[in-house]
Formats: structure tokens, C-alpha cells, sequence
């Protein structure tokens, strides 16, 4: 049975309370959490040019 997972990592395992522990942590230790509207990109016009254009011509 083939693995996946590269030898000597374990498989990353978050649930909800993990993430909520961790978070409180962040919080605590003085850590800031911005929102970010929706619709917003964080593309800048530099990057935002990785359009793929396909075409049926031969």
C-alpha cells in the first residue's frame, strides 16, 4: 500500500477545537486578526496576468 505522506512527518490532523485552542493562543499572545471584505483579492496587478487562453485553432 502506497503512502502519501514523505517519511518522518506525521499527517496533519486539525479538528475545530484545535483550531479554536490555537487561535486563543494567537489572541493571547498579542496577535491581531484582520477581515478582509468580501470580494477582495489579494492579487495585485502584477500577478493577477496568469490568465490562460485556450484556442481551437491548429
Amino acid at each position: 500500500m502506497a503512502s502519501s505522506k514523505k517519511r518522518g512527518q506525521t499527517a496533519p490532523v486539525e479538528t475545530s477545537a484545535s483550531i479554536a485552542e490555537q487561535t486563543a493562543a494567537f489572541l493571547k499572545a498579542g496577535g491581531k486578526i484582520d477581515e478582509i471584505p468580501r470580494g477582495v483579492s489579494g492579487q495585485t496587478s502584477l500577478t493577477a496576468r496568469k490568465h490562460i487562453t485556450i484556442s481551437t485553432k491548429s
